[in-house]
């Protein structure tokens, strides 16, 4: 299944990296938003951004 070009079996950054570039984001915003999402991760001990939600955004701002 596809929507703007992302498809259900692509790896979250890709989806990102795609939904991106589908929407013509330039390759610097690109590469801002693709290193806040790895540092929010991180930050979560590589958590899965779905199994996030408030709190944890609270406590890495």
């Amino acid at each position: 299944m596809k929507d703007n070009g992302v498809t259900k079996k692509q790896k979250l950054l890709d989806q990102i990296r795609t939904h991106l570039r589908v929407n013509h984001y330039s390759k610097r915003t690109e590469e801002a938003y693709i290193g806040w999402i790895k540092r929010f991760i991180l930050f979560h001990n590589k958590r899965h951004p779905n199994e996030m939600g408030k709190e944890e955004i609270q406590k890495f701002i």
